[in-house]
């Protein structure tokens, strides 16, 4: 799963708030949304985020394996 936690971290880091990623970035509501929702968003949107925040990929983003053990 991917986990977007890192991006509100950052955010949090830099006094950014969703409306500065409307509004820097371009990035719609409904991405927003998505992001909040852990869900899939576009590499467009992500290298959008690492322009706005001036940070890396991996300060916005984790991989978090969930898949059970076997």
């Amino acid at each position: 799963m991917i986990s977007y936690d890192r991006l509100w971290e950052t955010m949090k880091k830099t006094g950014a708030t969703t409306y500065t990623l409307q509004v820097k970035g371009n990035i719609s509501s409904s991405t927003i949304r998505r992001l909040k929702a852990n869900e899939s968003v576009s590499t467009n949107t992500l290298d959008a985020l690492c322009k706005i925040l001036h940070c890396s990929i991996s300060d916005i983003i984790e991989f978090i394996d969930d898949s059970p053990n076997i």
